[in-house]
C-alpha cells in the first residue's frame, strides 16, 4: 500500500483501462509504458459481462474483451509480463472474484504487484470480511463515496485504506460532472471523516475537468476517455493524448 501514498505525494494522476482492450499485447505494451508516463496510478478494468457502473463505451470495450477470450486467468498472465515501478489497482466486479475464488484471487493480485482493489460493486454493509482478506494480503480495499452516501459516509469511512474513490456525477461512468460546489462539499464531508487522499472520478474527461477536480480533491481519475483513445491512438500516441489531459 505504499505505493498508493506515494502516488499521492503530489496530486496523483488516475487512469483506467480495460485489461485485454483492445488486445492483450496492447495493454501489456502500454503498462510495461508506465515508468515514462504522466500516470500515478493506473485502475486495470477486470472484463466482465455485466459492468453496472459502467457507461456504453467502457461496457462494450469490457464486452470486446470477453468477446476475445479475456478471462482474470488471463489478466493475471498478461500483468506477470509487466514490469513498472508505478502503482496498480484493479477495478473488479464481485461476481469475478466469486468464481474465482477469494484467497486465490488475492494471492495472484499480491504476485502481479497490485496495491489495492475497488469493487464498484459490494455493498459496504457486506464487505467486512472480504475487507480483512484483503488487509491479510496487504491490499488495500478502497471504497467509493457517492453523492448519495450523505449519512453513511462516516461508516463507509471508518476502515477505509489506500484512497478514497469519489463519484463525480450520478449514474454511470463517462456521464457528466457534478457542479464544482457539489463536488467542493462531497469533499469537505469525507476529508472530515478520514486522512486518507481523495480521488473523483466519474464525468472527468478533459484538461480543464482535471484542474478543477485538483483544486479539491488529492487525485483526477480519468477513465472513459482513455479507453476512448485506445480505440484509435497506438500506445505512444495514447501516452502523448494522457500527458494532455493531465498535464
Amino acid at each position: 500500500m505504499d505505493k498508493i501514498a506515494n502516488a499521492f505525494k503530489n496530486k496523483a494522476n488516475i487512469g483506467y483501462i480495460v485489461a485485454g482492450y483492445p488486445s492483450s499485447d496492447y495493454t501489456k505494451e502500454f503498462l510495461n509504458s508506465l515508468d515514462e508516463s504522466v500516470l500515478d496510478i493506473v485502475e486495470i478494468g477486470i472484463p466482465y459481462s455485466d459492468p453496472l457502473a459502467d457507461g456504453k463505451l467502457i461496457s462494450m470495450a469490457s464486452f470486446e474483451a470477453c468477446k476475445n477470450g479475456i478471462t482474470t486467468d488471463k489478466v493475471f498472465e498478461i500483468l506477470k509480463c509487466v514490469k513498472t515501478s508505478k502503482c496498480l489497482v484493479f477495478l473488479v466486479y464481485y461476481n469475478l472474484i466469486l468464481a474465482y475464488g477469494e484467497d486465490k484471487f488475492l494471492q495472484n493480485a499480491k504476485e502481479c504487484g497490485m496495491s489495492g482493489i475497488i469493487v464498484p460493486d459490494m455493498p459496504f454493509d457486506e464487505s467486512e470480511e472480504f475487507r480483512a482478506k484483503c488487509l491479510k494480503f496487504n491490499l488495500a480495499l478502497i471504497p467509493l463515496v457517492a453523492p448519495t452516501s450523505k449519512d453513511r459516509t462516516k461508516d463507509i469511512l471508518k476502515n477505509a485504506s489506500g484512497f478514497i474513490y469519489a463519484v463525480g456525477s450520478l449514474g454511470v461512468t463517462g456521464g457528466s460532472q457534478t457542479s464544482l460546489n457539489s463536488l467542493k462539499d462531497m469533499i469537505d464531508g469525507i476529508k472530515e471523516n478520514t486522512n486518507l487522499p481523495v480521488a473523483i472520478g466519474f464525468g472527468i474527461k478533459t484538461n480543464e475537468d482535471v484542474k478543477r477536480t485538483k483544486l479539491y480533491a488529492d487525485g483526477a481519475i480519468i477513465g472513459t476517455k482513455i479507453v476512448e483513445l485506445t480505440q484509435k491512438c497506438n500506445v505512444k500516441e495514447l501516452n502523448k493524448e494522457i500527458e494532455k489531459l493531465f498535464v
